[in-house]
Formats: C-alpha cells, sequence, structure tokens
C-alpha cells in the first residue's frame, strides 16, 4: 500500500482487499481522465477521483482495443497553487514504470530538486508533440506529510529582515554566476559558507538550533523525492476526506523562498497551525509541469 495514502486521508486502510476496492471505485466514478497513444492497439489511461479539495488518486495503466483497462500503478496527489518556480527541467522515466520524475535547479534552495511528476500522462502527450525535456517551464510543487510539527517563528526587528532579504538575493547572484563557472564567485560562496559554519559553531553552544534556522530544505533518506522541510506558514486550512470524513491541513508554506502548498492529517500534527508559525516535517514532493 502507498505510504501517502494517509497523507489525504486514508489512515485506516489496513489490507488489500479495502485497497483494492478504493482503486475500483477510482476506476468506476473517476472525475478526470486523460489517455495516449501507446501503442498500435494499445492506450495508456490516467484515470483520477477527488476525495476532497484538491486531493485525490491517480491510478495509471494500459488500455487495450476493447477498451479494458489494467491498471499499472497509483499514487495520491494534492495539487498545489500558483507557480512555484520557473526553471529549466529534465524528465526522466522511472525503470519499472511508466511513470516520470522531474529534476530542476532553483538558485534560492542551492540544491538540485528532484520530484514526482503529477501529470506523467500529458507528459507522453507532450513529447510525442515535440516538448523537449530540458525545455524551461513552470513548476507547481506541492507536498504530501505523514506528519509534522508547528514551531514559534524567530522573533527578528525590521533591520534584521532587511538584511536577511538583501543577504539572499546576493547569494542568488553568486549562485548564478557560479553555474556560468565565474571562478570570484565561487570563491566567494566559499568563504561565505565558511564565516556561516564558524557563526552557526558559536551559536550553537548557548543557542537551539532551530532559533538560529529559520528555514530549511533539504534531501531526506535514499528516496530521491523524499524532503526534510521547514518552512513559515503563509496560510492554512481544514479540509475533509469525503469518503473517510478524516480532516486534513492544508497549508502554504515559504521554505527557502519557495512557495509551495502541503496537506497533512490533521491528528499527526503536533501544536496548532497558524500563520506565521512555522511547520517543520517531512514531504513526499510532487510537481505540475505547466506544459
Amino acid at each position: 500500500m502507498h505510504q501517502y495514502l494517509k497523507a489525504i486521508g486514508f489512515g485506516k486502510i489496513q489490507s488489500k482487499k479495502e485497497l483494492k476496492q478504493l482503486l475500483n471505485q477510482v476506476e468506476q466514478e473517476c472525475t478526470h481522465q486523460m489517455v495516449v497513444s501507446y501503442s498500435d492497439d494499445t492506450d495508456y489511461c490516467e484515470l483520477q477521483k477527488e476525495y476532497g479539495q484538491c486531493m485525490g488518486i491517480t491510478v495509471c495503466g494500459e488500455l487495450d482495443g476493447e477498451d479494458c483497462f489494467e491498471a499499472d500503478y497509483y499514487f495520491p496527489y494534492f495539487e498545489g497553487s500558483g507557480i512555484t518556480t520557473y526553471s529549466e527541467v529534465s524528465i526522466e522515466r522511472r525503470i519499472e514504470k511508466e511513470a516520470y520524475v522531474g529534476i530542476c535547479e532553483d538558485s534560492k534552495v542551492g540544491i538540485s530538486l528532484i520530484f514526482h511528476v503529477q501529470n506523467g500522462v500529458e507528459y507522453m502527450k507532450e513529447k510525442q508533440l515535440g516538448f523537449l525535456s530540458q525545455e524551461q517551464t513552470s513548476v507547481t510543487f506541492s507536498g504530501l506529510a505523514l506528519d509534522g510539527k508547528i514551531l514559534f517563528p524567530i522573533k527578528k526587528s525590521e533591520v534584521q529582515v532587511k538584511q536577511e532579504q538583501e543577504n539572499s538575493r546576493n547569494r542568488k547572484n553568486l549562485l548564478n554566476a557560479a553555474r556560468q563557472g565565474d571562478p570570484g564567485a565561487i570563491e566567494t560562496l566559499t568563504l561565505d559558507d565558511m564565516d556561516i559554519y564558524s557563526k552557526v559553531s558559536r551559536r550553537l553552544i548557548t543557542e537551539d538550533v532551530f532559533s538560529i534556522v529559520d528555514t530549511y530544505f533539504m534531501p531526506h533518506g535514499v528516496e530521491c523525492d523524499v524532503y526534510s522541510i521547514m518552512g513559515e506558514i503563509l496560510a492554512v486550512r481544514e479540509r475533509e476526506n469525503v469518503l473517510t470524513k478524516e480532516v486534513v491541513y492544508q497549508m502554504k508554506l515559504d521554505v527557502n523562498e519557495l512557495q509551495f502548498d502541503i496537506c497533512v492529517p490533521k491528528s499527526k500534527v503536533l501544536g496548532e497551525p497558524e500563520i506565521g508559525r512555522r511547520f517543520k516535517g517531512k514531504i513526499w514532493l510532487q510537481g505540475y509541469i505547466n506544459f
């Protein structure tokens, strides 16, 4: 069973029989369908069913000439809002199935972001029409979390906020220059990192790490599209899974200046989420590529 079904309110599914009944419901009562030509006598089909606002289950599989659907794989999805990043996106097929992962670099984070492509069948169709991997496009990120903690924000003066914004802009410019091979930018970044490490090490003697680190975005574990994050809550709302009646939080976060939405079960969140506070947790990163 997919681990992140719990993130959209299916926390009580325990057996394969219950899962099979749920997936059969998705196939028979789908709210969205997309089909792409796969071979001479076979199409590849994506079926989606919503189980709450912006969240649901996608089932993908082959559709033969007699309109007989055979499921290949499924995954829970959560639709994000707005545009998270504009960048070149590389798309790679997974080894064992017709699913895709996207890779993009954003100077705000400083690492390559790897995410599960929500609209893989649409990508297959666009590829047939001539879309090339590594073209510049926009991506809407979203995340599914199984649990999380709410932290208070770090108290800052107006001067500190402006100084951090200026430092962030300078760092992004240096990162972009370093990617172009500028040796001066590479040297400056190296010296800055050493300086930051020295300052943080001194402060850790008397302070807690979460009073120093405001936000972070870093890979977690062995799965390439799972990340440990902490970010400021910009918006929060409660939504209900229409089938199970389980309540989830849908939050908009600012993580290293990347803004995206996450979905997490209310019962698994420690603390009360409010705008301005911080969310800390582990997410499965998904992305919708805006072709």
